[in-house]
């Protein structure tokens, strides 16, 4: 991933097809004329400044079908925002004016040049020449899909007038020249322009480059303003009122971020109480979102009152389930930064789908207290149909919950010691016989710090016994007469010891951690 000092020689370029290999015909947006063309299926490249003016003659990429369709949705995606074409299709390329067009080659035809994964003039775009680019698969992995396509947008970045996003250190000192990005994961990033082969989340970044930590590059600015093409136009607007996009209660839609100032308002009417699910995923090429490039922001408002926002910190897509009453909402949608990027390039498509239903489930009232270092909660459920299952979840920030315990469906109280700091927040999940879900309000209920006890036991017990444990643990289970029945071990927090089989009586458990020993009494009923 090199560039070179854009040499403006205006040669006529030849290019000759070497093979009559068979590339599936994809295009991002074929109605647009500017046109970047990934070529696989081999050139011969004649009379342009590569290769000090000898020919070059590129073998085919040898990637299959699968591959190429994987590289093309990761490139296509990376150039979603703008009014550009990205496309496999050679007479698309041909039909595209001379200067508002790149041809990228992929092949492993590479010992021509030294051992980079691809190289292109920077700003050879709108030179009116032919001029390619290559991408050397035999480099990246060899043919590995997400390494090439990095590659091809980062060499058609140079095509478009980019150079290198590189990192300094606070003294100004260059520490990276091909930025790393930063993280792990899902919303791990990095720069296209940088080295992004590592890092899920890669986008157009406005950053320094190689020449210093003040030459700043703002990436979209000099791609819509450089190239004779500028964003999409905006498919949804930001205004809530009548004439904002309305859904129906089922929907299935694509929609596109196409600027960081971007917002898309989506109207939602509901006539009366319902159970409301809605997911808004990012464009991508697989399961965890790998190839995204929107971290997502959804802003929910009642009329104008904005009523929650929901902005996940380890995922890049957004799920709610809520309860709606009756009223006239409406969703934004918004690019968003995490912990290892901003929101400048957080651009590109998504797909938002969503359903409501009748509540069988009318109400879940859920109460709760503090005393002594314990939380307690009680509820009541309203409903129609038999509840099947509860749970009590727990949350640290009041929008991301997690599973604390499961209960049958008759239990209307619990009560735990917590082992957290700062405030938690809890909910009721319920689920009827007929597979219908709800949740009660939210409680907060602030911790109180560390217990007298570093656990706490569940000393009468059917089917579980319950630890509220300050840190990890392990224990050993006897009987009466000393004989050892289970050991294990358990996490900080609230865990479950399973003694379902075992007949009921009277049975000791003994605890240990690092610093603390405690031994309970349990009686199986």
């Amino acid at each position: 991933m090199k560039n070179f000092t854009p040499l403006k020689l205006l040669v006529l370029s030849c290019f000759i097809s070497l093979s009559a290999f068979c590339v599936p015909k994809l295009n991002s947006y074929p109605s647009v004329t500017p046109t970047i063309y990934l070529d696989f299926d081999g050139q011969s490249v004649i009379g342009t400044s590569w290769n000090s003016g000898n020919p070059i003659f590129c073998a085919p990429s040898g990637l299959d079908d699968t591959q190429i369709t994987e590289i093309f949705n990761r490139v296509a995606e990376d150039y979603r925002p703008f009014a550009v074409n990205i496309t496999t299709d050679s007479t698309k390329f041909l039909a595209a004016p001379l200067n508002r067009r790149i041809r990228i080659i992929v092949t492993p035809t590479s010992g021509w040049t030294n051992g980079v994964g691809g190289i292109s003039y920077i700003g050879s775009f709108t030179w009116g020449d032919d001029t390619p680019g290559f991408v050397f698969c035999d480099r990246l992995g060899p043919n590995n899909p997400k390494y090439v396509a990095e590659c091809c947008s980062h060499e058609s970045g140079h095509a478009v007038g980019l150079s290198h996003q590189s990192t300094y250190d606070s003294n100004c000192t260059l520490t990276e020249t091909y930025c790393m990005g930063a993280g792990t994961g899902e919303v791990s990033w990095a720069p296209i322009m940088g080295n992004s082969y590592y890092r899920n989340m890669t986008s157009w970044n406005d950053g320094p480059t190689p020449y210093g930590c003040a030459n700043t590059q703002d990436n979209l600015t000099i791609i819509t303003s450089m190239n004779g093409f500028t964003y999409r136009t905006d498919d949804f607007t930001e205004v809530m009122d009548g004439t904002t996009y309305t859904l129906n209660n089922s929907f299935n839609i694509d929609g596109i971020i196409t600027t960081n100032s971007d917002k898309d308002v989506f109207r939602y009417v509901v006539p009366q109480s319902v159970n409301f699910h809605l997911e808004a995923i990012p464009g991508n090429v697989g399961s965890n979102y790998i190839g995204a490039n929107l971290d997502i922001k959804i802003s929910l408002y009642n009329g104008s009152t904005l009523i929650r926002t929901y902005d996940p910190p380890t995922t890049m897509k957004v799920t709610i389930d809520t309860t709606l009453s009756a009223g006239t909402y409406y969703i934004m949608i918004d690019g968003t930064g995490n912990m290892n990027a901003s929101n400048y390039g957080s651009l590109g498509s998504y797909t938002l789908t969503g359903f409501n239903g009748p509540l069988p489930i009318h109400a879940i009232t859920l109460t709760g207290t503090s005393d002594n270092g314990k939380h307690a909660l009680s509820w009541n459920v309203i409903a129609d149909e038999p509840i099947k299952e509860q749970i009590a979840e727990v949350s640290t920030d009041g929008i991301i919950f997690k599973p604390l315990y499961t209960l049958n469906s008759t239990t209307k109280a619990f009560s735990y010691t917590p082992y957290n700091s700062g405030v938690l927040y809890y909910r009721i999940r319920v689920t009827s016989v007929i597979d219908q879900t709800a949740y009660s309000n939210i409680v907060a209920l602030k911790v109180s710090g560390k217990p007298e006890k570093a656990f706490t036991v569940s000393n009468f017990a059917q089917h579980d016994i319950t630890v509220s444990a300050f840190d990890d643990y392990q224990y050993r289970l006897t009987d009466a007469n000393g004989r050892t029945l289970a050991t294990g071990k358990g996490t900080k927090g609230l865990n479950r010891i399973n003694v379902d089989g075992k007949p009921n009586g009277f049975y000791v458990l003994q605890l240990f951690s690092n610093n603390e020993q405690q031994t309970e009494r349990i009686i199986k009923q």
